[in-house]
């Protein structure tokens, strides 16, 4: 019995001592890595938000009064010019106005050689005058709503009434307006954005911008604020801006999404390589660790903006000159010693 208690207390100093030496090992471990100095930098400071782009102009474009049409000449992506004819209603209408107005320049004509022989009352000379005035106004009226230019050149975006129907003023076939055709222009683009009021004073017309959209990643569009609105919502403590973007190529189209960046100035600010920042599993919790006295020390940070492959930190306890792990930081635990390698 004494024997085997002695030779159970032997085997049992004989782990304590194998446990204690490998505890030993593992906090004498030695993890080689690599630093990098923080250096301030100057960066472009930016405010960024999402938007949705729209035409610069957009017209839902139909006769004043109802009537039948006679013609439509384009169809939904057609691109147009200016002044180019769109559609043609029917001239009945018009046709009667002209001849009306031709009788009545007639009796004007006439009314004017009477007055200067001074043949004629000048009450009737200018009930002449207001008859030929009126229809004169017609005639033109007429002429604009039967002969539909385009207002500007843009391309067409939406066609709601077939060559024949009958215009009767309604919204119909998908128009949100009354209208026959939809006309839009869309170089250039704009796009609506409500920004915090705390920037209402750094925000100004010909701020640039730039915008940035999934549809082309490695393009970038600049822009610039055209106007600034001049009150602020009390709901949301928000100002809105109009922001305008250059669309040459047209290939940035109204309705898609974008992300715009507004350049607010310039300032200093310490950046890190992305890939030395760490990620808490199962949080959005960022760390770096730092050298410190031939430990590793680990820091929370808070991201700030990204540039390329650089992040801004923010953090009170990375300063300029501050040693920041670049490598081998994956394995490293806080007070991990460390080993700086060239």
């Amino acid at each position: 019995m004494i024997k085997n208690l002695i030779l159970f207390t032997l085997t049992l100093a004989l782990l304590t001592g194998c446990s204690e030496k490998k505890v030993e090992k593992a906090t004498i471990e030695i993890i080689p890595v690599k630093v990098q100095k923080m250096v301030k930098e100057n960066i472009a400071r930016t405010l960024d938000y999402a938007a949705n782009l729209q035409a610069d102009e957009q017209v839902f474009y139909a006769p004043a009064a109802m009537g039948r049409i006679e013609k439509i000449y384009v169809e939904i992506g057609d691109r147009i010019k200016k002044d180019q004819l769109l559609v043609t209603m029917d001239r009945t209408n018009l046709q009667q106005a002209e001849v009306q107005l031709k009788n009545l320049e007639t009796e004007y004509n006439r009314a004017k050689l009477l007055n200067e022989t001074q043949s004629i009352s000048k009450q009737a000379y200018d009930a002449a005058i207001t008859q030929y005035d009126i229809a004169k106004s017609n005639v033109e009226f007429l002429k604009e709503n039967t002969q539909m230019l385009a207002p500007f050149s843009g391309v067409v975006t939406g066609k709601y009434f077939e060559n024949g129907e009958v215009y009767t003023g309604g919204a119909f076939g998908g128009a949100s307006k009354p209208s026959i055709i939809t006309i839009e222009r869309i170089n250039p683009l704009k796009a609506n954005v409500n920004i915090s009021e705390q920037y209402y004073r750094t925000i100004k017309k010909g701020t640039p911008v730039k915008l940035k959209s999934d549809v082309f990643p490695d393009t970038v569009f600049n822009g610039t604020v055209n106007i600034v609105y001049p009150t602020i919502d009390p709901a949301s403590r928000t100002f809105t801006v109009e922001v305008r973007i250059p669309n040459k190529d047209e290939l940035l189209r109204p309705g898609m999404f974008g992300t715009i960046d507004f350049f607010v100035g310039e300032t200093e600010a310490v950046v890190a390589p992305a890939i030395a920042i760490l990620k808490l599993q199962g949080s959005n919790d960022r760390y770096v660790f730092i050298h410190e006295n031939g430990k590793a020390k680990r820091v929370s940070v808070e991201l700030g903006k990204r540039f390329e492959d650089k992040m801004e930190l923010i953090s009170d306890e990375i300063q300029e000159g501050t040693e920041l792990i670049v490598v081998g930081q994956g394995r490293l635990v806080d007070g991990s010693t460390i080993s700086i390698a060239k």
